[in-house]
């Protein structure tokens, strides 16, 4: 086990290298990232939009939700590039930790974020819906799009499994897909680091 570790450390530290160097390399890196992440935030907002909701897209609602994207991959973004800071800041902490239990503690902080990106997605929905109303001349209250959202979630929780409920939950994991990554990426170096210490083990030795 202390193989996988070591070369778990090794990959995540490599990868962090990698990235430092790239920022150092970049001109005006921060817009850069923001500018990526907004790309993102929207080309997800649109593949979700399409493939649960496409009515909308012909509908009376058309217009509404064409423009909603924008706000919310804004807003996303914004999102996206402060989770990458804290990670790069418990990546840091978590290479520098002496025991492998604070190692895992500290990569776990990024669970957390992600759980953060979905109460992050209804506010970004909650905060661009009411944006886009008053640019539509129907202006809407923000209380009023926050029992909206507040109540879906509820049903939610109420029908987990009804077929609106799925599709908004489905809505709701492309949305957050984004600040999953580092998460996504901690899992695949775990993993690849776990295939590497059995193919380096001794034949008879112990983990």
């Amino acid at each position: 086990m202390v193989k996988f570790f070591t070369i778990w450390r090794g990959s995540l530290q490599q990868l962090l290298g990698w990235f430092q160097d790239l920022r150092g390399r970049s001109s005006n890196f921060s817009l850069k990232i923001f500018i990526f992440f907004c790309a993102v935030n929207l080309v997800f907002f649109w593949w979700a939009l399409l493939t649960s909701y496409p009515e909308l897209l012909v509908g009376p609602k058309a217009e509404e939700y064409v423009l909603m994207g924008f706000p919310i991959a804004v807003l996303g973004a914004v999102f996206d590039c402060l989770s990458l800071l804290a990670t790069l800041f418990i990546v840091e902490r978590a290479l520098g930790s002496d025991s492998n239990n604070m190692f895992l503690a500290y990569l776990g902080i990024d669970l957390a974020i992600a759980l953060l990106a979905g109460l992050w997605v209804l506010f970004a929905f909650v905060v661009s819906g009411w944006l886009i109303s008053f640019m539509l001349s129907l202006p809407e209250t923000m209380a009023y799009r926050s029992n909206l959202y507040q109540g879906r979630l509820s049903s939610f929780l109420n029908y987990p499994f009804s077929p609106d409920n799925l599709r908004n939950l489905y809505f709701g994991i492309i949305m957050g897909a984004s600040a999953l990554f580092p998460s996504i990426v901690h899992f695949f170096l775990a993993c690849r680091s776990l295939c590497r210490s059995f193919k380096r083990r001794p034949a008879g030795s112990d983990l």
